[in-house]
This record gives C-alpha cells, sequence and structure tokens, in this order.
C-alpha cells in the first residue's frame, strides 16, 4: 500500500529543530516508521520528528499547538495497538532520547523515552537494582510506564506506577513541568496509568530495589490435556505463594524445542513460567510444588542472571509481525473461565506462519495489596489474575480471520470479566471501556479533569484516549 499522501504537509515545519525529520518517499523513512505491530506499516504517518532532546519535543510540541495539530508519540513503539505511527500523523519520535542514570546510593534510577527495557536491565543490574517493569526487553519504558507496568516483579515490588517517583514533561504547548507527589500532584496521579494523555514525558525517575544477580526461572511445560486440572489448582497454590514468586501461565501449541519430545511439537501445551527473586537456595520449596501440579513433559527451570530471565518472552514476541491483543482482569479463575479460555484457544485459527497463546497473569501481593485504588490512575481493584489473548501472523489477508477470532473471544470472556483493566495488554476496546478500564467513574472524571486542564483540545488523541470535558 502507498504511504505518499496526495499533499505535502508540515512543509512549514521548523527550521530550527535539530533532530532527523522523515518524510514519505525519504530514505530511512520506512525504517523510522517501523513499530512493534507490523499492521502499522500498511500506512504511514506524514512527518516523523525524530528529538534528540527536550528542546526538540518542545519545538514541535509549539509548531502542533500553533497549528492546531494532532501529535501521535513514540517512545519503544512497543503498543499492540501501532498508534506511535498511525497514518497521516506527526510524530514526536522519542526513540532517540535514551539517556540512562542509576544512583547506587539512592537508587534512584532516570531515563529518558527512548530507552527500552533490555537497557534498563543492563544498567540497573551493574548495581544489583531492578525497576519493576515489563517482560520484553525490546518494550519502551516510556509506554509500559504510563499505562501501568505489570511483569515478573508485581507481586514482590507493585506495578511501575507503584515505583515512579517523577516525571518530566512538556505541555502540548511547549512548555516544561515537573510532576511528583509536591509539584503537580493531579498530573502525577494521572501520569501513573492514563497514559499519554496529558503531555510528553521526557523523563522518568524510579525507585529501584536489590535483586539479583541470579534468579529462579524457566518453564515448566504439561501436555494440553492436564491443562483443565493445573489451572484449577493454581488459585490455591498462589494464595499461599511468596511475593517473590512471579508466575505466568501460557496455553499454546508447542513450538520445536530442542528439550521437548518431537510428538509434543505443535501439540497444545500448559506452560508455567514461575520467576523466583528470593534466596536461590530457598527456590525448590518454591518450584517443586508447581511442578508437582501435574505431570511435566519439561522441567527447563534454572537458575539464571536476572536480565536472561527478564528476557526469555523475548522469543515470543517478535517486532513487526501482525498481530492482535485482547486481554482484561479476572477476579477468579473459576472453572467456568478456565472451560472458556480452553475452548476459545482451542478454536484459534491456525496457520503455519502464525501463533495464538493465551496468557494468564497471577497477580496478588504488592500489587494488590501495597497500594490504594485510588493511590494512581492505573486501576488494579478486584483483580486476582490478568488474561491476555496474543496472535501474531505475516500475511495481511488473514487478518479478518484472525480479528473475528479475537473479537469472539473478548466477548466469551467478558461475561466473566471486570470492567476495570490493564491498557497496555490489550487493543482498544471502544469508548465503554475507556471509561470504566481505570476503575470508578470518579477516577474517570479525575482524569478526565486533567486532560481537560493539560491537554484542552485533545491534540494527544493518537492512544486509548480519555477526551476532554469541552469535547464531550
Amino acid at each position: 500500500m502507498s504511504t505518499t499522501p496526495t499533499s505535502n504537509p508540515h512543509l512549514d515545519f521548523p527550521a530550527d529543530f535539530r533532530g532527523a525529520v522523515f518524510r514519505p518517499g525519504d530514505d530511512g523513512y520506512d525504517e523510522a516508521r517501523a513499530v512493534y505491530n507490523g499492521r502499522a506499516a500498511d500506512s504511514g504517518p506524514a512527518l516523523i520528528a525524530r528529538c534528540t532532546d527536550e528542546e526538540d519535543v518542545v519545538t514541535v510540541l509549539r509548531y502542533a499547538s500553533a497549528g492546531d495539530i494532532p501529535v501521535a508519540v513514540r517512545g519503544g513503539g512497543h503498543m499492540s495497538d501501532g498508534l506511535a505511527m498511525p497514518g497521516g500523523a506527526l510524530v514526536v519520535d522519542l526513540s532517540g532520547m535514551r539517556a540512562l542514570s542509576v544512583d547506587p546510593e539512592t537508587r534512584v534510577v532516570r531515563a529518558q523515552p527512548g530507552v527500552l527495557l533490555g537497557e534498563l536491565d543492563a544498567a540497573t543490574q551493574q548495581h544489583g537494582l531492578v525497576v519493576p517493569a515489563g517482560t520484553v526487553s525490546t518494550t519502551g519504558v516510556a509506554g509500559l510506564t504510563l499505562g501501568g507496568g505489570i511483569g515478573h516483579l508485581m507481586r514482590r515490588f507493585g506495578a511501575t506506577v507503584d515505583n515512579l517517583l517523577a516525571c518530566e514533561m512538556v505541555t502540548v504547548d511547549g512548555r516544561r513541568v515537573r510532576a511528583d507527589e509536591k509539584e503537580n500532584p493531579e498530573l502525577f496521579w494521572a501520569l501513573r496509568g492514563g497514559g499519554g494523555n496529558f503531555g510528553v514525558v521526557t523523563a522518568f525517575e524510579f525507585q529501584a530495589h536489590r535483586v539479583g544477580p541470579d534468579v529462579v526461572s524457566g518453564q515448566i511445560i504439561f501436555p494440553g490435556d492436564q491443562a483443565a486440572s493445573i489451572l484449577a489448582k493454581i488459585p490455591g497454590h498462589m494464595a499461599d505463594a511468596p511475593r517473590e514468586l512471579g508466575l505466568l501461565i501460557a496455553i499454546t501449541d508447542a513450538p520445536p524445542l530442542p528439550a521437548l519430545p518431537k510428538e509434543a511439537h505443535g501439540r497444545p501445551v500448559l506452560v508455567l513460567v514461575p520467576v523466583y527473586t528470593g534466596d536461590p537456595e530457598t527456590a525448590d520449596k518454591v518450584i517443586e510444588p508447581l511442578a508437582a501440579l501435574g505431570h511435566s513433559v519439561a522441567n527447563l527451570v534454572a537458575r539464571t542472571p536476572w536480565v536472561q530471565a527478564n528476557s526469555m518472552l523475548d522469543a515470543i514476541a517478535p517486532y513487526g509481525v501482525r498481530m492482535t491483543l485482547r486481554g482484561g482482569y479476572l477476579p477468579a479463575l473459576t472453572d467456568d473461565v478456565i472451560d472458556v479460555l480452553l475452548e476459545r484457544a482451542a478454536a484459534a485459527p491456525r496457520h503455519p506462519d502464525a501463533s495464538t497463546t493465551f496468557n494468564v497473569w497471577c497477580l496478588g501481593g504488592a500489587i494488590s495489596e501495597d497500594v490504594d485504588e485510588d493511590a494512581v490512575a492505573f486501576s488494579r481493584e478486584g483483580a486476582a489474575f490478568l488474561w491476555e489473548a496474543v496472535t501474531m501472523w505475516q500475511a495481511p489477508e488473514h487478518d479478518a480471520r484472525y480479528d473475528e477470532w479475537a473479537e469472539a473471544t473478548l466477548a466469551a470472556v467478558r461475561p466473566h470479566a471486570l470492567a476495570n483493566g490493564y491498557t497496555n495488554l490489550t487493543d482498544d476496546q471502544g469508548e465503554e471501556w475507556r471509561r470504566g478500564v481505570h476503575g470508578s467513574p470518579e477516577k474517570f472524571r479525575r482524569l478526565t479533569e486533567v486532560k481537560t486542564a493539560w491537554d484542552p483540545r485533545n491534540l494527544l488523541r493518537h492512544n486509548k484516549n480519555i477526551t476532554p470535558a469541552d469535547a464531550g
């Protein structure tokens, strides 16, 4: 599909912008617009402004504000909806802003919005520290944080936003502001889960924690016919599990791993992915009961460096393929929910160039118990588990088939799910969903007030959008 617009917009783009500028047809344009979801390549932005520093961000936003031009924001480009590079848009590209510093004494970590999680882990682990974040090394710190941030450490240390100390932000009219508990506290509240609705964050400050260098992690793989039985045992097991244990459950078709018998390749499997960050010497007492929930075909759990443990999911999150993602919170993992998940997994379209995975994340511990629901915009009230269905494929002609399956899956799970949810691990589910995903009506009202105060014209609308009050 052609990406060349019928006219050449932004001919008046500021000459004092110091970063790289890409328009359709320019050398490097296709590389610059590549993001996680390959479907975004079907249409291209009108102009990508790759910022070198905060001053460049100011320049772009003042230009956009003066012309009443909506802008999209690209950090790591890892959001499944591809809204970092919308067709015909003006894009503020932050991927080149990757400064990162770690203070080993205060354990304060400062990161610019182009930093990727693999870079964050590598830098903090030099000092035996971690920032609780996501699970794929190519994820950008900016989008992950602004949406809430969950991962293997959430049961021990909470969500990423629970460990966020401050943000530096450029407003839509080009002003620099700081948001923390004392300065612009209502904005800071909204930035912790409200997404990129309020301004362009140019620096994040986090409180890091001591973990590593080694943890115990890996996969325990069971045949698919044991899935229902094992899933039914998980709630009781995790109720007594230590906070140091993070657990992801995957329902998928077995990849051709050398550790798996050949007869298992391509067959349905249930995979437990434990990450234990307590004393490695005590790991067996925690991991062995998990393995005993069924009869596994492979147990690949081992002592590994944290950086390796927190990138093991990279293999199932390739950059640039076509995809859909749906998900939400579950108050319980009941027999009815288990039946729905397994039925929808079995009904997934299958093609040699495609894969479908149901992930179930176990919450509890710090993310569920240590932070009041109203303390930040990110909601988690009532959530015991988080489900996500991820389908990836290569050929555009399969789009409709997988989209239909994803929507049918969402409809099947919805009666068992909560109205609130985690915005990062699902594509947008529509206006009603956006009104409830952050929790109570009061929280949505607060978010709307912050949006109206900081972006009244909704120039930052290429996101899971909170509409300003004046715009209805």
